[in-house]
């Protein structure tokens, strides 16, 4: 009787282990395509909270959305070249070739990154500038105030 009633407990656990593991199906791995959708759809909702808090106007919106892609043309010959030197620098760690030439050669790269990102940088820079100009003096304090913000949570979020 004891033997009998083992094996039905037995049994009724590997039933329920069985409808658990088809009612759990995976989820499939959203495509790239989904993937920028969902990235595209976060930049929109951003975009639209800065442009509220901001309480930028029609005219300053489209001004502002020219400056954008404006800086973005600019910038992307430049980002293009930083990540063609990131994947030579990684090339360049994954090659056989001596560790020394491979040190002198990421030194190199290295210091190419530096002058490339010192361009992206100033770029940033002056599209900023040019977006300021095309705000009011409150929007200029409350832009000011929304960059001391976000450096806040940024130090929140990554302590040194």
């Amino acid at each position: 009787m004891k033997k009998l009633l083992v094996l039905m407990s037995i049994m009724c656990f590997a039933a329920a282990g069985v409808s658990a593991a088809e009612n759990a199906k995976p989820q499939a791995p959203a495509t790239a395509q989904e993937i920028q959708k969902s990235k595209d759809i976060i930049r929109a909702q951003r975009e639209a909270a800065f442009e509220r808090r901001l309480n930028l106007t029609e005219v300053q919106k489209l001004k502002a959305k020219q400056l954008r892609q404006k800086g973005h043309e600019k910038l992307k010959p430049i980002m293009e070249e930083i990540k063609a030197k990131k994947q030579e620098a990684e090339m360049v760690r994954r090659s056989r070739m001596a560790v020394r030439m491979q040190e002198e050669r990421l030194a190199e790269i290295d210091a190419e990154l530096a002058v490339l990102e010192k361009k992206a940088k100033e770029i940033r820079k002056a599209n900023m500038k040019e977006f300021e100009s095309i705000l009011t003096r409150q929007q200029r304090k409350t832009l000011k105030e929304m960059k001391k913000e976000g450096r806040d949570k940024y130090r929140a979020a990554h302590p040194m």
